[in-house]
C-alpha cells in the first residue's frame, strides 16, 4: 500500500498533469505534490468515527511520516526534476523538522511514560492544535490567493483534476483492500490512508520552495479532502449494512 501510495497516486497525477497541461510545469509540479506528501494525521479521526483499524492506521501515519523527508524529495526529482529547479537538500531538511522529528518525539514521549501521554495530552493540547493549524492553513493560503481571485479555465481544470484524483485515491485504496480479503475495519483504515494527504505540509513545501503557482494545486485539494472522506466513510457503512 505504501509503495502505491508513494508511487502509484504521484505517478498518475504526474501522467495527467502532462496530458493537460504540457506547457505549464508550475501546475503539473503542484499536482504531484499533492499527492506525494504524506498521509494526513487527521485520517486517524475518520478511521475512529468509522471504526477501522486504529492500530494499523497509526501504524501507516507514522512510517509515512518519518519517510515523508526522503520519499517526497525523491518523488519530485524524478518526476518533474527535468522541468523546475528542485533544492533537495533544503526540502529534506524543511520536512525532517516540519513532519519527521515531530513524529519520533511523540512516539519516543508515548513509549517513555508507558502510554500516558497518549492518554493526557491528546485533550489538552487539542485547542492549540487546533489554532495552529488554522493559522497554518491560513497563512499558506495567503499565498494563492491572487490565483483565486483571477481564476480561468486553466486553474478550473486544476481542481477538476484535483477532484478527480482524490476520488480516485479513496476508491482505488479501497479497491486493494477488497482484493486483498481484508476485513471491514482494515478496508477502512487502507482506504483512507490512500486518500488523505498532509496538505498543510504540502502548502508549506510549495510556498518555500516554488513558484506561487504551485500552492494553487495543493490548496484547492483543502476544498475537496474531508468532504471526500466523509462520502467514503457512508459508502463503506452502507455496503456493510446491506450485507
Amino acid at each position: 500500500m505504501l509503495f502505491y501510495k508513494k508511487n502509484g497516486i504521484p505517478g498518475v497525477a504526474c501522467g495527467l498533469g502532462n496530458l493537460i497541461f504540457p506547457d505549464n510545469s508550475n501546475l503539473i509540479t503542484g499536482i504531484v505534490l499533492e499527492f506525494a506528501v504524506p498521509t494526513a494525521v487527521v485520517s486517524l479521526m475518520w478511521v475512529t468515527i468509522y471504526s477501522g483499524n486504529n492500530a494499523m492506521s497509526l501504524a501507516l501515519v507514522v512510517i509515512d511520516t518519518v519517510l515523508a523527508p526522503f520519499l517526497i524529495p525523491a518523488t519530485l526529482h524524478v518526476m518533474v526534476g527535468s522541468r523546475v529547479q528542485i533544492d533537495v537538500t533544503q526540502m529534506m531538511l524543511q520536512l525532517i523538522f516540519m513532519v519527521a522529528l515531530p513524529a519520533v518525539l511523540a512516539m519516543t514521549l508515548n513509549q517513555c511514560s508507558k502510554g500516558k501521554t497518549q492518554k493526557v495530552l491528546p485533550s489538552k493540547l487539542a485547542p492549540f492544535s487546533k489554532m495552529a493549524l488554522i493559522f497554518v492553513v491560513a497563512s499558506n493560503s495567503s499565498g494563492v490567493a491572487p490565483y483565486i481571485r483571477h481564476m480561468n479555465l486553466e486553474r478550473m481544470k486544476v481542481a477538476g483534476v484535483i477532484l478527480l484524483l482524490a476520488a480516485g485515491g479513496y476508491a482505488i485504496g479501497l479497491l486493494i483492500a477488497r482484493l486483498m480479503h481484508q476485513d471491514r475495519e482494515t478496508q477502512i483504515s487502507i482506504m483512507y490512508g490512500a486518500g488523505m494527504r498532509n496538505i498543510s505540509a504540502g502548502a508549506v513545501i510549495a510556498a518555500t520552495s516554488f513558484p506561487g503557482e504551485v500552492l494553487f494545486p495543493v490548496m484547492i485539494g483543502t476544498l475537496f479532502q474531508q468532504v471526500l472522506a466523509a462520502l467514503y466513510g457512508k459508502i463503506v457503512c452502507e455496503r456493510n449494512k446491506d450485507k
